[in-house]
């Protein structure tokens, strides 16, 4: 379902209109949205994201551009939920480069900094700075660089093809 005051950006790509839920959102061009997908009012989401299958993001959050977002990735809003009390929700912004592991749980009221990696089930709980990688419960640096070409020259140095056995 895709609520009428949706902005959708040039060249969006929705795996299938049926199968997410998009309310009062603002998604940029180029970016592709997965199935099983929600995202709730207010969200912003840059130009040429990618968010993968069963990603969940809250109001108060923010993500610019050239972002991934793995399957089942889930960002909160409210670090004290109650049924008793209304949501307060809490800004989190993910910047700019950032890649997002499936499973991955950010707390609101974070900032994920340019360029950096979160790893596949990891629960942020406070905020990773630009050109780090992060794993972990909770999440913790596990390399620093000091520059996008350090840490892509640290990543393709640990490219390995899958094991044919």
């Amino acid at each position: 379902m895709i609520d009428d005051d949706v902005k959708l950006g040039a060249n969006v790509r929705i795996f299938d209109k049926s199968l997410v839920n998009l309310f009062g959102c603002e998604i940029g061009d180029d970016s592709f949205i997965g199935p099983f997908v929600e995202i709730t009012r207010g969200v912003v989401v840059g130009k040429r994201c990618k968010i993968e299958s069963h990603a969940f993001l809250c109001d108060g959050v923010t993500i610019e551009d050239d972002v991934f977002i793995g399957h089942g990735v889930m960002f909160t809003n409210d670090l004290y939920p109650k049924s008793s009390r209304q949501v307060v929700p809490i800004e989190t912004i993910v910047r700019t480069g950032v890649g997002i592991g499936s499973n991955a749980t950010i707390m609101a009221g974070l900032s994920v900094g340019k360029e950096s990696i979160v790893g596949a089930g990891a629960v942020v709980v406070r905020d990773v700075p630009a050109y780090a990688i992060v794993s972990g419960n909770p999440a913790k640096v596990v390399r620093q660089f000091d520059s996008r070409e350090e840490l892509l020259a640290y990543m393709n140095l640990r490219q390995r093809p899958l094991d044919p056995q």
